[in-house]
């Protein structure tokens, strides 16, 4: 596939304009007709470690690394849909699909062994379902995970907890950086930077104009946000 440069990623699909869930396979096949360059989702592991998409460590007041997902799917999605396994997103991703990345987020575990098995799982599924040039990356709060990813994938990956500078990154082989708006408002040095030494430039979660404009005008590399369709007309203005 060739992925869009219009450095929009859709963050946990496009759901916010049609009232769609997030993180539903609905909202990502919506970013895909949008042609956003990327669609992000979070991926959590149950107690029998199936793979699922969902933000939250709860699902309907279940947590989900202490459930089974036979009992989580018990409760549907606003739209009807059952929580969806990696498997059944993925699968949805990689069809009809020549324009979207899929930003994969691995979701810290509740401990350090843990963490790494779920992205070692990711990792094989992706391979497996022969997804790896759909990915566009993979991005997580826990840096031993994507550490882990750069042992076992040539993927790309962003870190997003915003306390570790762009060399840092480079020097532990990790290809970005995807921080809160804020940080690279407080340290603008951490944007030249980062194009300085050719570590990629992403930031969440914007949602407003002027947050979209200061980020364009910056020249990120991808830009997440909840507003997917108000960012992509404001970079064709631009054009």
């Amino acid at each position: 596939m060739s992925n869009n440069n219009n450095k929009v990623v859709a963050h946990r699909g496009a759901w916010k304009q049609n009232n769609l869930p997030e993180n539903s396979i609905a909202s990502l096949k919506h970013a895909i007709e949008l042609q956003c360059a990327g669609s992000e989702f979070d991926v959590r592991m149950t107690s029998d470690s199936i793979l699922v998409i969902n933000h939250d460590p709860h699902y309907n007041g279940l947590l989900i690394e202490d459930s089974k997902y036979e009992d989580l799917i018990k409760f549907k999605l606003s739209n009807g849909e059952k929580l969806p396994t990696l498997k059944e997103y993925l699968i949805a991703g990689i069809t009809n699909n020549t324009t979207t990345g899929l930003v994969c987020e691995i979701k810290p575990s509740k401990d350090e062994d843990r963490g790494k098995f779920i992205a070692k799982k990711v990792v094989g599924l992706v391979k497996d379902l022969k997804a790896t040039p759909f990915i566009a990356f993979y991005i997580s709060f826990d840096y031993d995970i994507l550490k882990e990813i750069t042992k076992i994938s040539q993927t790309k990956t962003q870190y997003l907890n915003g306390n570790k500078s762009p060399d840092e990154v480079k020097a532990d082989g990790i290809s970005g950086i995807d921080y809160y708006l804020k940080v690279y408002r407080d340290r603008p040095e951490w944007i030249k930077r980062s194009k300085e030494i050719g570590v990629l430039l992403n930031a969440w979660t914007a949602n407003t104009p002027e947050d979209l404009d200061w980020l364009l005008e910056n020249n990120f590399d991808f830009i997440t946000t909840n507003e997917p369709e108000l960012l992509i007309k404001m970079i064709y203005k631009k054009i």
